[in-house]
């Protein structure tokens, strides 16, 4: 297969395999209500975790790295190119922000990215994770966390000589990231952004339950 084709092949597969929105799957598997209508409004772990289900926030968390781990992994079993492993973890990044499966409405990465920093290479992973628990740690900001690490991320892709298309699709990751993180940025800025832990308004009910 011509290197081209088979690039998009990937790119594409890897992005439906992205579009998966954990979120939004675990939360009508255990009758919660759709995250997307309280809290943030964002289908991601830490907004799940609004709803009181520690359980259904784990599942999403896991479910998300999953996929942005497996997408790689899978371009390397197929393929073994560095390029076609590149390619997969940016388009399963992308497919979970802008979903085809939910009207491209998605979440803002930060587990999916990690997943696929994973898929890279471990200690690029395990940098970045250690990185965003420092932050959250003495800040207890998780977006402020998520831009710093996505930043490091970079750096230790570049530090770790993983290859100019690896240290690409990081930085396009990264830049990503920052993006879907702006309206976080405002309210940290105006002091107003949530910590961890924090309570938030109760979510809705599930009509769906009734």
């Amino acid at each position: 297969m011509p290197l081209g084709l088979q690039l998009a092949v990937v790119a594409l597969a890897a992005y439906a395999l992205g579009s998966v929105s954990f979120a939004i799957v675990v939360s009508r598997a255990m009758a919660l209500p759709d995250p997307r209508s309280y809290g943030s409004g964002n289908p991601g772990a830490t907004n799940v975790l609004r709803s009181g289900s520690k359980a259904a926030a784990l599942l999403t968390l896991a479910g998300d790295a999953a996929k942005g781990w497996l997408a790689v992994w899978l371009a390397q079993l197929c393929t073994g190119d560095a390029l076609a492993m590149a390619v997969a973890g940016a388009a399963a990044f992308l497919g979970h922000l802008y979903p085809v499966f939910y009207r491209f409405r998605g979440g803002k990465g930060v587990a999916t990215a990690a997943g696929t920093l994973f898929g890279f290479d471990l200690w690029l992973g395990v940098g970045t994770i250690a990185t965003f628990a420092i932050i959250v740690a003495f800040f207890r900001y998780v977006s402020l966390a998520s831009i710093v690490a996505a930043a490091f991320a970079v750096f230790f892709a570049w530090f770790l000589k993983l290859g100019t298309a690896t240290v690409v699709a990081v930085a396009a990751m990264a830049v990503l990231l920052t993006w879907r993180h702006r309206e976080n940025i405002k309210r940290l800025a105006a002091g107003t952004e949530s910590k961890l832990g924090a309570k938030k308004a109760t979510p809705p009910p599930d009509p769906s339950a009734a």
